[in-house]
């Protein structure tokens, strides 16, 4: 077991469905993201010593921050498998350099850096799949269940098709050089048990089904080809979005003046509020994310973050001190 004494990891917003793909697509995006620093400590369990840029709405109590409930399933299924001694207990120190209920994947980055921190404290013993499962732990206590469409891509990076979850199997995409994608948050939020639940409730028609069905073997298909305009066509919803769209003010509109200013696609990341946008270049993401933003305070006086950038390749990863 490593003998080091205190790490410092990084672990990236994701953005779920991607249009059709509900609970079984996600993507790795290069920012935002949180921080985790992690420590031994000579006191038992998981002690958080600080939450930082969460304008105080999370506890410090393991028990109820997904960091801390995802840093014990760690250290417990060390102690289960392993028979080496390790110290006591770990300290935590969590950085929310993302916005909470924002559809970024903000409550899986907390748990992936949880997970993260703590393994590599033990020497890096964990793999993608062990990774997963501790960081679902703390996930689950957010959404009611294991969904693991921030989850993966935030440890694994790329764009991630969940195949099944019982048992888990996840296959990698391809993903096109040329792709870029702009992301626009407005200072607002959707209520992740919310949203599922009206998801839940709702009784859909096999036509619904059958068109989703067909937009994500195309997005598969466009991934595999390269073929961005495929992709963008295949960026489309028939049984999420619509009920979900009306917790978002403005989206319709904000969609509408994406696809106007020649966004591949459009559509809302998970819950919401986040709108993303496909691009085939960092000048046309860079142009989408403002006039996406731009819209949002227009027609509903909300102002906005705005991240722009590639597809994040590297996942969640250990980072240096002043990183």
């Amino acid at each position: 077991m490593s003998t080091i004494s205190r790490i410092r990891v990084q672990a990236p917003a994701t953005l779920s469905n991607l249009g059709p793909g509900f609970d079984v697509l996600g993507m790795a995006i290069e920012q935002p993201g949180d921080y985790v620093e992690a420590e031994w400590s000579e006191a038992p369990g998981v002690e958080i010593v600080e939450v930082r840029g969460d304008a105080g709405r999370l506890s410090t109590d393991p028990t109820r921050n997904v960091v801390g409930l995802a840093a014990t399933a760690t250290l417990r299924v060390f102690d289960a498998r392993m028979s080496v001694s390790r110290p006591p207990g770990v300290r935590l120190w969590l950085d929310k350099q993302m916005p909470l209920a924002s559809g970024l994947g903000s409550s899986a980055a907390s748990s992936v850096g949880g997970a993260l921190a703590v393994s590599e404290l033990l020497g890096g013993v964990f793999g993608r799949d062990d990774l997963i499962a501790c960081a679902l732990e703390g996930e689950r206590a957010v959404s009611g269940g294991l969904h693991a469409d921030n989850v993966a891509p935030c440890v694994v990076g790329g764009i991630i098709l969940i195949r099944s979850y019982t048992p888990l199997e996840l296959l990698s995409l391809p993903v096109p050089e040329a792709l870029r994608v702009a992301v626009v948050h407005p200072h607002t939020s959707v209520v992740t048990a919310e949203a599922r639940r009206l998801v839940a409730e709702r009784r859909f028609e096999i036509g619904q089904a059958v068109a989703n069905l067909g937009q994500l073997g195309a997005l598969v298909t466009a991934l595999h080809r390269g073929d961005l305009e495929l992709l963008g066509r295949a960026i489309s919803d028939a049984l999420v979005e619509p009920i979900r769209a009306p917790l978002v003010p403005g989206f319709a509109e904000v969609k509408e003046a994406a696809l106007e200013a020649g966004a591949l696609g459009c559509s809302l990341s998970g819950s919401g509020p986040s709108v993303f946008a496909f691009a085939s270049s960092d000048d046309q993401a860079t142009h989408l994310g403002a006039r996406m933003a731009a819209r949002f305070q227009e027609v509903a006086g909300l102002d906005s973050d705005t991240y722009v950038g590639k597809v994040n390749a590297r996942g969640a990863r250990r980072v240096e001190e002043n990183e």
